[in-house]
């Protein structure tokens, strides 16, 4: 089979630097003020001026609407939610949903580029070179590390309520969902808290769903629409409901 190496691609030189400007000066801002209020402020007027740009700025309901302050995110209502290192986290997080909800959440160039400089500042470890894909949602995002060269594609699910690792050079497809949490069968607010970890060097593909306390292991291959309830051993395929070793890669 023919092997095709992705293109890339940038955009015009204009563009490019309008771009990176506007991240260089999130990022400082981000950087240089960490507190759940200023954040706030930051993603509100940032939002107004990505949304709104030629237009009256919006009021009422749809102005209040982009501050992170005013909306409510699912992690909230959870009772092991760590509002001291959620809150900062919050607006940026809002921004994040926003941008790919918004007419520039196509723009793959800059999605990837915001969403670096967002993970910086919202995950507990990001690595160099990740590319994120649009329409990733986590959890809490303080509980998730992601290594060096990792590529989380579309629509991806990643519950870090207790805790995942990517390590290097993972890749997690399109749809696939990965968990840290399970309920008791009986009492759903009885939760367990598990750390997954993924890789270094796994795949986990299209579809596929990795249940809270499971590792794929490195260089293993979590099959599609498969569903990892135990480990998957290194450098193997695991493919069915629940998922079993098929063979060695």
């Amino acid at each position: 089979m023919p092997v095709f190496q992705y293109r890339e691609l940038r955009p015009q030189p204009k563009a490019e630097a309008l771009y990176l400007q506007w991240l260089a000066t999130l990022d400082s801002a981000l950087t240089r003020h960490t507190g759940y209020e200023e954040r706030a402020e930051i993603v509100s007027f940032t939002l107004r001026n990505l949304l709104y740009a030629k237009k009256a700025p919006p009021t009422g309901i749809a102005g209040d609407h982009l501050d992170a302050r005013n909306v409510t995110l699912e992690p909230e209502y959870y009772g092991d939610m760590d509002p001291v290192r959620y809150y900062p986290r919050k607006p940026l997080i809002w921004l994040w949903l926003q941008f790919d909800a918004s007419h520039m959440g196509a723009n793959q160039w800059l999605g990837e580029r915001l969403r670096q400089v967002l993970g910086r500042h919202i995950f507990a470890h990001m690595g160099e070179r990740v590319r994120i894909f649009q329409h990733v949602q986590f959890s809490f995002g303080y509980n998730l590390s992601i290594g060096d060269d990792c590529w989380i594609h579309r629509h991806v699910l990643l519950d870090d309520r207790g805790g995942i690792t990517l390590h290097e050079r993972t890749s997690i497809s399109d749809y696939a969902n990965i968990y840290s949490h399970t309920h008791n069968i009986q009492h759903q607010a009885d939760v367990t808290n598990k750390i997954t970890e993924i890789g270094p060097r796994a795949r986990v593909t299209y579809h596929a769903t990795v249940l809270a306390g499971s590792r794929i292991g490195p260089d293993a291959m979590l099959g599609a629409f498969a569903l990892a309830t135990r480990d998957v051993p290194e450098k193997s395929l695991a493919l069915g409901i629940p998922a079993k070793v098929k063979r060695e890669k």
